[in-house]
């Protein structure tokens, strides 16, 4: 009995003294050979070198040219769920996925001449971990061996399916948005050119009445007819407007080199006579040549300029002031940059203004700050503009205030590159 406690005295000495090794707690041992002492010291670069292994988060291991395992650290012991003292002299092979093995001898074979690299999985005890093994072949005093870092994949490979999931099904949703756009196109024009037909009857057959029977009509009924034509002429707008909107849908955008100048210059001798007639005054302070879709931006100024003679005041000629500078980013908050890759367009007025609580809601369908019987139009056309811009892979706000004017901001890349984004 008593030898039996001696041994398991000297067994828990010899465990406590190798967890002092590994740990780096000892740097030298004095072993008793007969009546001599020999003293054998740890080399302090070995010291340092195990202390850090222990304190790594990848597991770690040595093994002997024929694969079996030297030394391991703790990281790779909780790993599997092995105590160390099981682990070592066990060959690292047995520990590998059995359909990962063949891959796992041809890197053991190679990281001999050279380091080698993999991923494999790990399979003890039903439990399944993918890892990556970086494995190098190290001189040391002893001879050669072989060192092998093991880096838990497991929270990466969860990430990787989770982000995998989610572009498939990004796929799928851009796939049913681009077939929801396509239906949304053919209904448009299906049911804009069905709507236009009896409209159009409509407005013919008013005229006619208004034309050939003005004399025989009451004041009423004149004023119910004037009602009835102006109605089917907004209605006509509603559908034109409804039709180019949904058409900008389609990803058919052309961007060409563009001189915004230009562009300004033939739009506002369109408004030639509208601006004559209410003493406007339109002020370009320089524009660039950007890459856009000419059509489309011309679209944008003439709503933008449209609003600003159509929302002035009544006692004071509109005063529309356009200018342009270039942007480091693609911020409203960005710092002026003389070479910047994105342009700031701003189209400012000195209208009637509106409360700046309504600067998001301006930009949706069919929104209305004003009544109709004060101002014409069909509220669609700010949406649109914030389309085109979008489809530039540009940016618009607006700020405004009563009585004071407005202001939209419009931010556009210099260049649009060929998968669609801004340069």
């Amino acid at each position: 009995m008593r030898e039996l406690e001696e041994t398991r005295r000297q067994l828990y000495e010899a465990r406590e003294i190798i967890e002092a090794i590994r740990t780096g707690q000892v740097d030298a041992l004095v072993v008793q050979n007969g009546s001599i002492h020999e003293l054998y010291t740890l080399k302090t670069a070995d010291h340092a070198y195990r202390v850090f292994i222990e304190k790594m988060t990848e597991g770690a291991l040595t093994l002997s040219p024929n694969g079996i395992i030297l030394y391991a650290n703790s990281r790779f012991s909780d790993m599997i769920g092995l105590p160390l003292s099981t682990i070592i002299g066990l060959p690292f092979e047995q520990f590998i996925a059995e359909n990962d093995r063949p891959f796992y001898r041809k890197l053991f074979k190679l990281s001999w001449k050279g380091d080698a690299k993999g991923e494999v999985d790990i399979f003890y005890k039903h439990h399944r971990t993918p890892v990556q093994l970086s494995l190098t072949a190290l001189e040391l005093a002893e001879g050669t061996s072989l060192s092998i870092i093991i880096t838990d994949l497991t929270l990466q490979k969860a990430t990787q399916r989770k982000l995998e999931e989610n572009n498939r099904q990004l796929e799928h949703l851009n796939h049913t948005l681009e077939d929801s756009n396509h239906d949304l196109q053919q209904f448009a024009s299906v049911a804009s050119h069905d709507l236009q037909e009896p409209l159009r009857k409509i407005q013919i057959f008013s005229n006619l009445l208004r034309i050939k029977s003005a004399d025989n009509l009451t004041n009423d009924e004149i004023a119910y007819l004037e009602k009835i034509i102006g109605s089917a002429d907004r209605m006509k707008s509603l559908i034109i407007e409804i039709l180019n909107y949904s058409r900008l849908s389609a990803d058919d955008s052309e961007f060409l080199p563009t001189d915004l100048n230009l562009v300004l210059k033939e739009l506002l001798e369109d408004f030639e006579l509208l601006i004559a007639d209410k003493k406007a005054k339109v002020l370009n302070y320089g524009l660039p040549v950007l890459e856009v879709n000419r059509g489309q931006i011309r679209q944008v100024f003439q709503n933008l300029i449209s609003n600003a003679l159509k929302f002035s005041k009544n006692d004071m000629p509109p005063v529309i002031e356009i200018r342009s500078k270039w942007l480091a980013d693609k911020s409203f908050t960005s710092s002026e940059q003389e070479t910047g890759p994105f342009c700031l367009l701003t189209i400012s007025d000195n209208g009637i203004g509106f409360d700046e609580k309504y600067a998001t809601i301006v930009f949706s369908l069919f929104q209305r700050l004003h009544p109709k019987d004060s101002f014409e139009g069909t509220g669609i056309g700010l949406a649109i503009t914030k389309k085109i811009i979008e489809k530039h892979h540009g940016l618009i706000q607006v700020k405004s205030a009563v009585g004071v004017g407005t202001q939209f901001m419009i931010i556009l890349p210099l260049k649009q590159i060929a998968n669609g984004q801004s340069s």
